[in-house]
């Protein structure tokens, strides 16, 4: 077998270093087998810690996630915390159900223990927004989530945060992966647990949390006269289960319906293709309790409970899933109004959101006279803005298109658990009023337009499909296109660049964000494609949104069609 220089050298490190006769005997079993493409992909780079931590596939390999792996970014992060932070220096960590999530914990703990560091660790799974809370109310200096989302079985992964109870930013996240990038030997990793250092923590802290989240309920009186409405609810598997109805039944639900083959915590998700909450099929066994029950509304997390996708009941009667766009914009108006309801809205309050994210949601902060920020994606950034403003101002609601929001300042992070919360209450206060969310929905698009959104993903695997994902963003920047679904291009921003192009002008004005790999076109007719490389999964993805006006209800389904038929036309000409 010929591999590139890089990869031959990872493999003989492997092979010839201080790693377990497990790792090696793998690696010659793949050499014996002929297995090229295996080795190459597992041993082509290392696995990078970016800015939000590491996600990847779980093996033997440089590139993969694994103890080694994992023990070098928890001894650079050790490295920075205590090159950063004098005295008494807490970490807080978590795990969701994933396999080996529980065995890397451990090894997470045993390194940052050996470090030196204080380590509360969960005593079961919990969810990414508990971690959040638990970093601030333990005024640790970082935290660290063993997940990989919403990614398949085979996946694995790390997210670190700092002391805000966000995922890592400037200059934080550039600290520790320098410090990362320094463990030059798996030799420098300090693996044995100094277990004094070990805290467990538990029931105390998700008392906590769930009374920061009752707080934020807005109609607990529209509850009580729906509480027995019926709701399904499935974590997949998930930390949804240990969190989600617990907290439906402290907001007053008393019909709270579980999928109870998903309410068994299982790394191999056995009951679904991917426990992502986005895909129609992992929300299939919810939609049939659905639908067996009557019930009004379906909710469903991902593993670690920053996620939700639900399904409401349309005009006909018939459960639809929202997308995450839908689901954002109904929330932040339910959140807005409820506050306004109470008097309670204040020139200081705001509401942030991504730029992949439905402008629609600008167009109903405007209308409440509340400002709306727009940060590149990644929920870190939309807890930046939170962290710089606290104190000053109020954040009451934001979001991202990924299904993952957001409401009040308790966390740093997307957080399902809450989300599911004031769902469910936005449910119910609307039919209390003898309404439905579909009802607003329409309502909402006949006042601020019919936006329709639509994700394209196109995957590219292993080292090959990096190199294509590269060559696609060079292409359009420089061959951009002139016109997309029959509007010209008025404008092209550029993150990467951080410039912003006018057309037919010319014109050039400096984006104020951090430089990230997303270009943006927008048209004179309102449609805005967004192409952005994930940052987490072999893929480049595709946002693309488009308008138009609704005059009432009855024009909806030709107006969908239309806008459908528009986004089409748009990926044809982007050649997606």
């Amino acid at each position: 077998m010929a591999f590139d220089i890089t990869t031959q050298s990872n493999i003989n490190t492997w092979l010839n270093g201080n790693y377990d006769a497990e790792s090696k005997a793998e690696i010659k079993r793949l050499q014996d087998a002929g297995e090229e493409e295996a080795l190459t992909n597992a041993f082509y780079k290392d696995l990078e810690f970016g800015t939000g931590g590491l996600r990847g596939i779980m093996g033997v390999g440089s590139n993969r996630v694994n103890r080694y792996t994992l023990g070098a970014a928890t001894q650079g992060f050790a490295n920075y915390l205590n090159k950063t932070f004098d005295g008494d220096i807490r970490v807080v960590l978590a795990h969701d159900c994933r396999n080996n999530s529980t065995l890397f914990a451990n090894l997470v703990a045993d390194v940052f223990s050996a470090n030196g560091i204080t380590v509360f660790f969960f005593d079961g799974m919990r969810p990414t927004p508990e971690l959040s809370f638990a970093v601030r109310k333990l005024g640790a200096k970082g935290g660290v989530m063993l997940t990989a989302s919403h990614n398949p079985k085979e996946y694995n992964g790390y997210k670190a945060y700092g002391p805000d109870g966000g995922q890592l930013v400037s200059p934080d996240d550039t600290g520790v992966m320098s410090e990362v990038r320094n463990i030059k030997s798996i030799d420098e990793i300090k693996f044995e647990r100094n277990a004094d250092l070990v805290k467990s923590i538990g029931a105390g802290i998700d008392e906590d949390y769930y009374n920061e989240l009752v707080k934020l309920s807005l109609n607990p009186e529209a509850i009580a006269q729906v509480a027995d409405m019926p709701i399904v609810f499935s974590p997949i598997h998930g930390t949804g289960a240990v969190s989600v109805p617990p907290i439906l039944k402290r907001f007053g639900f008393t019909n709270v319906i579980t999928v109870e083959e998903q309410m068994v915590e299982d790394g191999n998700f056995p009951t679904v293709v991917y426990p992502n909450p986005e895909e129609q099929e992992a929300l299939t066994m919810a939609l049939n309790k659905a639908r067996e029950v009557n019930a009004d509304l379906v909710m469903a997390t991902d593993p670690d409970a920053d996620r939700v996708g639900i399904a409401i009941r349309n005009g006909e009667g018939e459960l639809v899933l929202l997308n995450g766009n839908q689901t954002a914009c109904l929330l932040v108006h339910y959140v807005l109004s409820g506050h306004q309801q109470k008097k309670d809205l204040r020139k200081s309050d705001y509401v942030v959101k991504t730029v992949v994210t439905s402008y629609m949601i600008d167009h109903i902060a405007k209308s409440f006279g509340v400002e709306c920020f727009n940060t590149l994606t990644g929920f870190k950034f939309i807890g930046q803005v939170m962290t710089k403003l606290e104190g000053d101002r109020r954040f009451l609601v934001g979001g991202e298109e990924s299904y993952g929001y957001l409401a009040g300042e308790h966390a740093r992070d997307k957080d399902a658990v809450i989300s599911c919360a004031l769902i469910a209450e936005m449910a119910a206060y609307h039919k209390s009023q003898g309404r439905s969310l579909w009802d607003v929905l329409i309502d909402l698009y006949e006042e601020y337009g019919f936006y329709l959104e639509k994700l394209i993903a196109v995957k590219k695997e292993g080292k090959a499909g990096a190199e294509e994902i590269q060559a696609m963003m060079s292409r359009f920047r420089e061959n951009p296109p002139s016109a997309l679904g029959g509007g010209e291009i008025v404008m092209i921003k550029d993150y990467q660049e951080s410039v912003s192009t006018s057309f037919p002008s010319g014109k050039t004005e400096l984006i104020d964000l951090p430089s990230s790999n997303v270009l943006q076109f927008f048209t004179e007719d309102g449609t805005i494609v967004s192409a952005r490389p994930s940052g987490t999964e072999p893929k480049i993805k595709f946002y693309c949104s488009v308008n138009a006006g609704l005059s009432e209800a009855a024009d909806f389904e030709r107006t969908q069609k239309a806008l459908e038929a528009k986004i089409d036309r748009v990926l044809a000409d982007l050649g997606v």
